[in-house]
């Protein structure tokens, strides 16, 4: 009974550190639009998205922006390819984020995209009306 005790307490600490991890799949949005808007408002609202999340948009060629997020040391590259009909958010690189190279990242990565796919589509939304 005495070994019984420190095992079961071993065993729950190395299941809750596994429920820890500090990587994920990458995420790539694809997110199709419904509402008809030109190519500049998706531009626009990709550009003033990435603005407000502090992320240094460049604008490429007609249909494709490239952003770069800069945090306390680490990086994040991303393109986004745009039209009327909707935008994709790829992963390109990263700095100190614990990329694997088969397709894991550290998981405020994909924080930081889904929150710039919600501000795209907000910026969207707010334009429509």
């Amino acid at each position: 009974m005495n070994l019984l005790k420190p095992a079961v307490v071993f065993f729950v600490c190395i299941l809750a550190l596994a429920g820890c991890a500090r990587t994920a799949a990458i995420a790539n949005v694809n997110t199709p639009l419904a509402a008809h808007y030109s190519d500049d408002r998706v531009k626009n609202a990709i550009l003033q998205a990435g603005l407000a999340r502090q992320w240094k948009m460049t604008p490429v060629q007609p249909g494709i922006i490239n952003g770069r997020f800069d945090l306390r040391g680490h990086q994040a590259d991303i393109q986004i390819v745009y039209s009327a009909t909707g935008y994709k958010i790829n992963y390109i690189a990263s700095k100190n984020l614990l990329a694997d190279g088969k397709g894991h990242i550290h998981r405020n990565y994909n924080n930081w995209i889904n929150n710039l796919d919600k501000d795209i589509q907000l910026k969207l939304s707010a334009t429509a009306q």
